[in-house]
């Protein structure tokens, strides 16, 4: 059973929890607990997996800091705090907690700095949330995949002239994420760097 918690409803998912973006971290993440709590009525899941986000450029001297930070934190670091709160309600003992990081992250980022920031929290809240007395349940790995472009139809529609053949596909992400919630997964904290060369996908974990 697949529980979709979006702005918009998922028709392939068997259950949806719909968010405004108007509300603030709090109200958002109280929502999403509640509704998730009774969609499940006491059972668990094996497997939460954050991939929200987005991007926004700008520098120090940019007009647009301030906002595009707000809104790079609203999408990653907030979405990632509510996943992490979810895990510790609901997720089953030995299950996955998988969140959205960035290989730009790792290091320095001048001309997306709200980016870079956002990004590099969530890398931060994964380390913190293999720790002991995160509030995970036992033996629950919280993990983050790193990607740097993937293959969406918004990517090719603002980046047609693109070399595509180093954009990861979809698939290649999702098979990676059904393999470690069904079998072997990374360590708890590992970033997985997720790189795609000449159409072929590589995963480096750190």
């Amino acid at each position: 059973r697949v529980i979709s918690i979006d702005l918009v409803a998922n028709e392939d998912a068997d259950g949806n929890i719909i968010m405004s973006s108007r509300d603030g971290l709090t109200e958002q993440g109280q929502k999403a607990e509640t509704e998730l709590g009774a969609i499940l009525d006491g059972s668990k899941v094996d497997a939460i997996i954050c991939v929200a986000g987005g991007w926004a450029g700008g520098n120090a001297a940019s007009e647009e800091l301030f906002r595009n930070t707000e809104l790079m934190f609203k999408q990653s670091v907030w979405t990632s705090t509510i996943s992490a709160k979810l895990a510790a309600s609901f997720l089953a003992e030995n299950g996955l907690l998988c969140l959205t990081g960035a290989v730009p992250a790792l290091g320095g980022t001048p001309g997306m700095m709200g980016y870079g920031m956002a990004k590099a929290a969530v890398h931060q809240l994964v380390k913190s949330l293999a720790g002991k007395d995160s509030g995970l349940p036992a033996n629950a790995h919280a993990v983050a995949i790193l990607p740097i472009t993937l293959d969406t139809p918004m990517n090719r529609k603002f980046m047609k002239d693109a070399d595509t053949s180093s954009w990861t596909p979809l698939q290649a992400v999702a098979s990676l994420l059904h393999g470690w919630v069904t079998g072997d997964r990374p360590e708890s904290g590992s970033l997985a760097q997720i790189i795609t060369k000449s159409s072929e996908t590589s995963v480096v974990i750190e």
